[in-house]
């Protein structure tokens, strides 16, 4: 039987990207702050990233509706609908496109014994390493629709010291309040 080298399905398989990775761990700040807007560039210092590449996955999200945007001084990101109506597949979906797992080469009809002609037990249906794949493909569908933002947030509420939330709180606090002071300052009298 002809199969992919390793290499090229772990290519192929790694669709999810640190994109997504990012893009939650954003929207779980965002769950803290509560209904203070975030810009992405206080997100993205939080996690100790290049705000531009943050910048990119945001837009992403709105046109998603699973995050809206305020502009102003006091501008920024909030939650477009409460974290239990989030799901991890529309999160993913939204930041990646809905895109296969595993793209099926019909590899097995280019193997080298049937000199270009390949049989028909070779070539008729979904291709049995692609049925395993598209399976899979669903059960990780399946368990991404069924965790919501709620369910993590909580999860990391319980594994944190009693203490993290508010030390993000305060310095989100800080960076919002003193954004809004500073535009002030720079102001012309």
């Amino acid at each position: 039987m002809c199969i992919k080298t390793r290499s090229t399905i772990v290519r192929v398989m790694a669709q999810i990207t640190t994109r997504v990775e990012y893009g939650i761990h954003s929207l779980l700040w965002l769950v803290v702050a509560h209904d203070t807007p975030l810009s992405s560039r206080y997100l993205a210092k939080l996690q100790g990233i290049s705000p531009s590449f943050l910048a990119k996955i945001f837009p992403k999200l709105e046109k998603a509706g699973i995050v809206t945007a305020t502009g102003g001084v006091r501008g920024g990101y909030q939650l477009a609908k409460p974290p239990a109506q989030i799901s991890f597949l529309e999160i993913v979906d939204a930041i990646e496109g809905h895109k296969p797992l595993f793209d099926c080469q019909e590899i097995r009809g280019r193997c080298a014994v049937f000199g270009g002609k390949p049989p028909a037990w070779a070539t008729g249906g979904v291709c049995s390493i692609h049925a395993v794949m598209l399976r899979a493909e669903q059960s990780m569908r399946d368990t991404l629709a069924a965790e919501t933002l709620a369910n993590v947030a909580k999860t990391v509420g319980r594994k944190a010291p009693a203490a993290f939330p508010h030390d993000i709180r305060a310095w989100l606090d800080t960076r919002v309040s003193s954004r809004g002071a500073a535009r002030r300052s720079e102001a012309p009298s």
